[in-house]
Parts: structure tokens; sequence; C-alpha cells
């Protein structure tokens, strides 16, 4: 059995799919079942059990848990919003909860893989898995840098599989409850479809119009290193997950466009309350992820946008 945290969200529910398509159906999934919003990302995958967050964490201060055979924990719930600024509600979602849930994979002796962030390099220009890389510029970064700091003291002590991952710009089916925090991709597409234009951001930090450069990685590739460092369970450490090579905004507005058919890009002023908070170059060095024996090869903006919009569009829209 497996335990998927974030289960009905953008990433959590993309996983569920992964491990139902290996043949994996004994899961429990772990969420806000309250929320209506993201129902349909799970509605037509295979799941045992499904849990509210608070009351599952009651359930695993307990024996109860001890009675059922768990392989894995992927932790993927927590607050995702990098503009939130509860520091109450970070640490309770990011930080006591990842807490309690490492606690669980010890007791259980059960793999954990769960998400960290590429925020937590903030805006420095070095992307290698190493502290003095690190300088979170915003409370959702340092609470992920906090939890990664944890987990390096862990891994120094011998016992199951650690496995943290580093997102960087990840985008794909399922996510669009996220609103705001929802892709580029995503929101360009959606202003395409209502005009003939995709707003991008004028120049910053030395960049053109546009040509900020980010790290884009596709959901699906997202999901297969989950589902490789399963099948690999000796093997622990935090890692970057990224494709390696960034690209600009203009690149995946082109993408946008050439998928719909139409459009240009009209650049707006870069926002000031952005200023010094914002991360205008983000590239994975996956050096560390390839040294561990990870061959598979990453879609680029062109193909991920590609196939990510093709399934949007077909996805039924009053789907549960």
């Amino acid at each position: 059995m497996i335990i998927v945290t974030g289960s009905n969200g953008f990433i959590g529910s993309n996983l569920i799919k992964g491990l139902n398509e290996m043949g994996i159906k004994e899961i429990i999934a772990v969420d806000d079942q309250t929320n209506t919003e993201t129902h349909r990302n799970i509605a037509h995958l295979e799941i045992e059990e499904f849990f509210e967050i608070d009351e599952f964490l009651d359930f695993i201060k307990g024996d109860q848990i001890l009675n059922k055979d768990i392989q894995a924990i992927f932790h993927q719930g927590a607050c995702s919003n990098t503009m939130e600024w509860d520091v109450n509600y970070l640490y309770k979602n990011n930080l006591y909860y990842s807490k309690e849930l490492l606690r669980l994979a010890k007791r259980l002796d059960c793999q954990f893989i769960y998400a960290s962030s590429a925020s937590v390099y903030g805006s420095g220009n070095e992307f290698k898995e190493l502290k003095e890389n690190e300088n979170p510029i915003n409370l959702y970064a340092y609470s992920k840098f906090k939890f990664d700091q944890l987990v390096r003291k862990e891994l120094d002590q011998e016992h199951g599989q650690i496995v943290g991952l580093r997102y960087f710009n990840v985008y794909g089916p399922h996510e669009e409850h996220k609103g705001t925090m929802a892709s580029v991709a995503y929101h360009l597409h959606n202003q395409l479809k209502k005009s003939d234009q995709i707003k991008l951001f004028e120049g910053s930090d030395g960049y053109e119009n546009g040509e900020q450069r980010r790290d884009f990685i596709y959901v699906n590739d997202v999901v297969k290193v989950n589902l490789w460092f399963l099948c690999h369970k000796d093997i622990s450490g935090i890692f970057n997950v990224g494709t390696g090579k960034s690209q600009t905004f203009n690149e995946v507005a082109q993408a946008v466009i050439d998928w719909n058919k139409k459009g240009k890009i009209v650049y707006i002023p870069f926002p000031e309350n952005l200023e010094g908070a914002y991360q205008s170059y983000t590239e994975a060095d996956i050096t560390h992820l390839k040294e561990v024996g990870y061959e598979e090869e990453f879609l680029d903006v062109k193909q991920g946008v590609t196939d990510y919009l093709d399934k949007l569009e077909s996805w039924p829209k009053n789907e549960p």
C-alpha cells in the first residue's frame, strides 16, 4: 500500500495516475476532501482509502497505521502558494505536517519521497543541491528550506529511503484549480482564448522583454522521477527535478501561439511589488540526479506544451 498526500492536487493526482498505470491500486489518498474543485482530478483513478488531512494526522498518531503494510509515502501535500505570508499556516502545512510524515516513515520503515522546491535557491544563479547556494527570499521558500535542512540531518543516520525532490517550474494537466499559482503555460493559453494577445513582462534583471528564463518541466516527467525513486529504494538524498535546460517565457508563449494557431505577444511593465522577490533565471543542475542513475530524457517546452494543451482541451469540462 502507498500513501499519497496532496492526492487531489496537481502533482499528486498525476502521480496516482502513474501508480495506477504501474498496476498499483492500493493507495491511501490524503487531502482536503471538501475541496470540490479538485474532485475531478481523481474521479477516474483507482484509490482504496480517502482521508482528510487532520483525520489522517490523528490516525497516524495511533497504532492503527501499524496494521497496514505501507511500502512508501509520497508527500506532495503542502501550501504551494509562494505568496503566502501567514507564518502559522505555513508552519502547520509545510513543516509540522512534513515532520509528522517523516516520523511515520521511520516508524513504518518505509520509503519517504517528498516535494521540495527550487524556490530555496532564491535569486541566486547556482542551482546545485548545496547549502551555500540556498537563499530563500519568501516565507514559502523558507518553509521548504527548513524541512530540507531537517532531512539533511536524517540522511546522516542509517534508516530507510528519504528523497527530497526540488521541483522547478512544473506545468501540465490538473493544475486548473491552482488559480494564480497555475503555470505560465496555462495562463497564457487562457489569455489567448479570450483575445489575440499574450501578455509577458518587459525586461528585468538585465534580461530583454520576455527573455527571463526558467526551467519549465512537464508534470509527466516529474511523475517519472518520483516513480523511478520508488523502484530504487536504496537511493536517498535531495535532488533537483528540472530539465536541466532553461527556456524563455517567449518560447512558452510561442508554443501556446503555435498550438492555438493565432496570437501575438505584448509586453507589459514589470510589477514593482515583484522587484527583488522574483526569479528571473532558473536552471536545474541535474548532475546529481544523473549520477545516481536516472537516464530518462525530458520534454522541452514545445513538446510539453503541445501535449498539455491537447489534453487540456480534450478533457470534458463537465467531468466531476
